[in-house]
Order: structure tokens, then sequence, then C-alpha cells
């Protein structure tokens, strides 16, 4: 398995964030962590690429352990984080060129790099613009191009449609949805569509406990929608 949650736990003071929390994926299919806002998604993205430590439980990443192998794990991860900021004065080449470097890529493998994050942004038009003056969806593209820059075995991208237009959306979907034949992905959401259109499998998240981790198709009703079984089990009674 590329991505293994150990009963991942969490808390900030009194309140705990997530609870026990297990799960698995690998290569072969886009995993929705799944759920309204505050249920402990993007909590636990974190833990499983680094940022921050679980209280309890154990994160691996392609075989390594998260906090014995930090950057080894990192190494294999892109990442997306919610809502990225930073680097206002950076045009979007100099910006991948930064992280490109920070991931040890020089000469033709850094080309290639960048290549390969222009196209998973669609960011050519915006190459040469700061990121200080780009809107909020071009700066999500900026960003969602930096964690496919490495071309890592396992993508964790957290809310990646965010403040995209419907057709950017449904290009970065198909995108991912190509990433995912060779790679292992995870995809927070609270979106249902996002959900019925990209996902295969779901792990529904309900105050910081996972709630259901089932193949989209068994959330589904006869119309295609998986709002029902969302209500029952991330919302309730």
């Amino acid at each position: 398995m590329l991505v293994e949650a150990e009963h991942l736990a969490k808390r900030f003071g009194s309140r705990s964030a997530v609870a026990d929390v297990s799960f698995s994926a690998d290569a072969g299919a886009v995993v929705g962590l799944v759920g309204a806002n505050g249920a402990g998604k993007s909590t636990t993205m974190r833990m499983l690429v680094g940022y921050l430590t679980p209280d309890a439980g154990r994160a691996r990443i392609a075989g390594r352990a998260v906090a014995d192998s930090p950057r080894a794990a990192r190494a294999a991860i892109g990442y997306l984080p919610e809502s990225p900021t930073g680097f206002p004065d950076l045009t979007v080449r100099e910006f991948l060129i930064f992280a490109a470097e920070a991931r040890g890529l020089r000469g033709p493998s850094r080309r290639t790099a960048l290549e390969r994050a222009v196209e998973a942004g669609d960011l050519a038009e915006a190459f040469g613009q700061t990121l200080g003056s780009l809107s909020q969806g071009w700066r999500q593209r900026a960003w969602i191009g930096q964690a496919f820059l490495h071309d890592p075995p396992v993508l964790v991208l957290d809310e990646p449609t965010t403040a995209l237009d419907p057709g950017q959306k449904r290009r970065l979907r198909a995108h991912i949805r190509a990433a995912a034949k060779t790679r292992a992905v995870l995809v927070s959401t609270h979106i249902l569509e996002e959900v019925e259109t990209l996902c295969d499998r779901a792990v529904v998240f309900r105050a910081g406990r996972v709630a259901a981790d089932r193949p989209v198709n068994e959330l589904l009703d006869a119309e295609g929608r998986a709002a029902a079984a969302y209500e029952a089990l991330a919302v309730g009674d």
C-alpha cells in the first residue's frame, strides 16, 4: 500500500480533531476524504504528509513511516494544501523552479518537471506573472502544478478544485483520474459533485472519525447522486 493511516488521532487543546482514523490507498483509484468542514479531513491529510505529528497512531507513505523517515516519505508525496498562499513576488516560473530545486531537481530533470507542472495546472498563459498578481483560481493552479512537479507516487490534494471555473474543474479532474492509474491519489472535498464525478472510493468523515469507507457507486442513488447517503453518514441526526 502506498498510503496507510493507522489509528490516527489529534487533539488541539481540549478539542478532538481526529480520533482513531484508519484507511489505506494504493495506485489505481481516486480516494475521496469526504465530510463537512471541520470533520477532520485536512488534519488527517496534514498528519499523512508530516506537517502535523499525531498524538496517537501511525502514518506510512510508500512503505515508510512518516515519523521515522519524514524526508523519504515527503519525497514520495505531491501535496496541495487547503487554500495555499505565499510567494507573492515570484512569477509562476520562478515558483516552480524554486519548488523543483527544493526537490533536488536540476538540468534536464528540472525542465521535464516544469513541463509536467505546467501541463497539470494548465499554466502556460500565466507562466511569467507573479503569484500575487493572479486571481485565486490561477494561484490554485500554480500550487496544483507544484504538487505534480516531481512525478510522485502519492498525490494528496486538499480541496483541489477550490476557486476553479467549471472548465478548469473538468480538466483538472480528468488529469487527476489519469494520474491515478499509476499513483495513489487522495482528494479531500465537501462537494458532492466532486465525489460523484471524480472519486472511486469515499472515506466519509464525521466529527473526526471515519463513518464509512465504501466504493462511491455504493453511495449513489438511481440518479447517480450521493446526497442521501452523504446526509445519513456524514451529518445524520
